[in-house]
């Protein structure tokens, strides 16, 4: 299976879905409503829902996206090739003009991601992996970049990284208590612990690129969350497991929510 004319396409629509993106965060201000669940959502992940749609059609492959019309599980439960979509992600972050937030495309083959891209709009950070191929970041990707122009860089990762420290990752919006316990867990085991904060996929591309040695997340996600990151940490030799350390975090589950996980 190649896949990478479908990544060529994949990165094309990030970055044009950061433009988007970057259009309705530099105006002054922008209008913020609340989905049935009471998360919000903007203009800007609309625009960039749209912007991927309209992107990803030519390849005639189903899309899931966060800011899509949700599809019955009767009718994905046999897809066994789709996009998975997280058009902003970090919603929450895009708000407070934190910067930190992301364009998230997956692509999901048999349940498990194969090929993953990540785009941060404002430090125009991107973020691509192929597993059994390699994971790669450049900054400031040119409008035409493609996997060749990538493996051409000097972005392959993970990162050689000399740091005494074990670097824990977490989420800069929604740590918990759980998540406070397990960093003590790792105090007695590793000592010295750096703890950084973090919104939306950055804290999966950390670990891949080496920044940062585990991120655990003890509570709630949803697959298009994680999927473009589990793929970019899998290209980079890193995964996600479930809390036993052992079981692949997996995709198109009639629900859709995440269990808790371990990025390492």
């Amino acid at each position: 299976m190649n896949v990478i004319p479908l990544i060529d396409i994949a990165i094309q629509a990030a970055i044009k879905a950061g433009e988007k993106i970057m259009d309705v965060y530099t105006t002054v201000s922008f209008k913020i409503q609340y989905k049935a669940d009471n998360t919000p959502v903007t203009l800007a992940d609309r625009k960039a829902h749209n912007e991927i749609m309209k992107l990803l059609k030519p390849t005639h492959l189903p899309v899931l996206s966060e800011e899509g019309v949700h599809i019955s599980y009767e009718e994905r439960k046999d897809w066994d090739m789709f996009w998975l979509v997280d058009p902003l992600d970090g919603t929450k972050e895009f708000i407070k003009r934190n910067d930190e937030f992301t364009v998230n495309i997956a692509l999901i083959y048999k349940n498990k991601p194969i090929a993953g891209v990540i785009y941060a709009p404002v430090t125009r950070e991107l973020y691509v992996g192929i597993p059994d191929i390699g994971a790669w970041k450049v900054t400031n990707p040119t409008a035409m970049c493609t996997l060749q122009s990538l493996q051409l860089s000097r972005g392959r990762l993970p990162k050689k990284i000399n740091s005494e420290e074990y670097i824990v990752a977490v989420s800069r919006s929604h740590i918990n208590s759980e998540t406070e316990d397990y960093i003590q867990v790792l105090r007695v085991k590793h000592g010295s612990v750096k703890v950084i904060s973090l919104g939306s996929s950055l804290k999966i591309c950390r670990v891949a690129e080496g920044t940062a040695a585990i991120y655990p997340k003890l509570g709630l996600t949803m697959e298009w969350d994680t999927a473009a990151g589990h793929a970019i940490a899998k290209a980079a030799g890193k995964n996600i497991y479930l809390q036993d350390m052992k079981t692949e975090l997996t995709y198109n589950k009639e629900d859709l929510h995440n269990p808790h996980f371990i990025v390492i």
